[in-house]
């Protein structure tokens, strides 16, 4: 596996972690529909929570949720809508990034609620 694959995952398993002992129920990771695919779907209070886990090992280009550009927003957006549909969801939906940065054996987790809003584009 390439190195910014294992680097990913790796701050996929933190995000999940990070949100589970922030009190929110993991509904899945890692969900895919044809092309489509949401990091983190998770249950917290009322909401559906639509996460996706951006990792970087340097700052230098801009920060991880910099990366969550409109397209990318449109992608989770249209995936959302595929997950909610085919089971059914009627809880309000959220859209959060969960930014996280390392260096070594120092990772800093920001989690970002309410990242963006689905829209006409």
């Amino acid at each position: 596996m390439a190195e910014h694959n294992e680097l990913g995952k790796k701050g996929e398993e933190m995000a999940k972690e990070y949100l589970i002992q922030k009190g929110y129920k993991i509904l899945e990771t890692n969900w895919r529909q044809g092309s489509y695919e949401i990091d983190i779907i998770a249950s917290f209070k009322s909401f559906l929570v639509i996460a996706e886990v951006k990792t970087r090992c340097s700052n230098a280009f801009g920060e991880p949720e910099e990366f969550v550009n409109k397209q990318k927003q449109k992608f989770l957006i249209k995936a959302a809508g595929m997950y909610i549909s085919r089971n059914n969801i009627v809880e309000e939906v959220r859209f959060d990034i969960i930014s996280i940065l390392t260096s070594g054996n120092n990772w800093k987790i920001n989690h970002i609620e309410d990242a963006f809003y689905p829209t006409l584009y």
